[in-house]
């Protein structure tokens, strides 16, 4: 990739008011704990709190070296002005003074990317993803990559990437394009990894850095002591997920180590993935998976969770 990341990244969905509001105080405390903390990549999106997360952002850093730290922010989801009543109705707690209007063309990405900068009060993003096009592929890779490209060539974009759940599509744009970075949520993890055989191997091949998010895979893998009501891709956990997150936690308790703390170094082992980012709502919350990630991992763990199978003999490990 073009732009070097830390290890560790901030993930801004949560101070986008992701499902409960916050306050801009505790927002913008959750970033100073992350630059505290060594963060020095920070991850935003026009989605997240209809631009919520980008002002905060934004003003968290607007005293910061410009020059000492990333930051990525995506397009795919342009912002109109709306009219309407109540909350918004896409998981964040923010008023409904916008909607989001799902727009991959050339002029939709320079529209989107424009906003961005003026919410976020710079005049440049080192990263820009092309998010969830997961039902636009003709669009992104025929508009979006495109207008991308040439706005990269120009300098005004350091790299592009692709931001997605799912690891197939993004392998096409690893194949078929010149990418520089994927956005992996939830695919390569501790619990799963089911991009191994196929994606990161190509990612490797083509150059193309990966950066690990969702690594909790929404939640099930957050806590040292699995509860009966874990989350797993947004929704509740089936059984038999919640049974082999329980096993994994109690091979890392053995090692005195938690499941959390595992679970977002794990992806890091791969040579392909440059960085985990991890979203925190709070100041204690980003201190906490700072001091998660700095924990010191037995190396007899990875053997013990590939001895009892939670782990495929073939995963590379940190």
């Amino acid at each position: 990739m073009k732009v070097a990341v830390s290890r560790l990244g901030f993930g801004g969905a949560p101070i986008g008011n992701l499902y409960r509001a916050i306050s801009d105080e505790e927002a913008v405390g959750a970033v100073e704990a992350a630059w505290q903390s060594g963060v020095r990549y920070f991850d935003t999106a026009p989605h997240y709190g209809l631009g919520l997360s980008e002002r905060r952002i934004g003003e968290a850093l607007r005293d910061k070296p410009r020059d000492e730290f990333v930051l990525s922010t995506k397009v795919g989801r342009v912002l109109e002005p709306f009219d309407g009543d109540g909350f918004d109705d896409e998981g964040f707690v923010v008023p409904r003074s916008f909607r989001r209007v799902r727009d991959y063309s050339a002029d939709g990405v320079k529209r989107s990317l424009e906003s961005s900068l003026e919410r976020l009060g710079t005049d440049r993003v080192e990263i820009v993803y092309i998010h969830d096009p997961d039902d636009f592929w003709d669009e992104a890779f025929g508009e979006a990559y495109p207008a991308l490209e040439s706005l990269r060539s120009q300098g005004v974009v350091g790299a592009i990437g692709v931001g997605m759940n799912q690891w197939e599509m993004p392998e096409r744009f690893v194949r078929e394009t010149d990418v520089d970075v994927v956005m992996l949520a939830g695919r390569y993890t501790l619990l799963e990894q089911p991009s191994l055989p196929s994606f990161l191997p190509a990612c490797v091949e083509r150059g193309v850095s990966v950066v690990a998010c969702g690594v909790f895979n929404s939640g099930l893998l957050s806590k040292p002591v699995v509860p009966a009501d874990a989350k797993y891709n947004y929704e509740d956990a089936p059984p038999s997920l919640i049974v082999r997150a329980r096993d994994i936690a109690a091979v890392c308790e053995r090692h005195g180590v938690t499941l959390p703390e595992v679970a977002i170094q794990f992806a890091l082992g791969h040579p392909a993935v440059v960085s985990v980012v991890i979203g925190s709502r709070n100041a204690g919350q980003m201190t906490a998976n700072a001091a998660s990630f700095s924990a010191s991992i037995p190396p007899g763990l990875w053997e013990d969770l590939k001895s009892s199978g939670l782990l495929g003999a073939e995963v590379p490990t940190p």
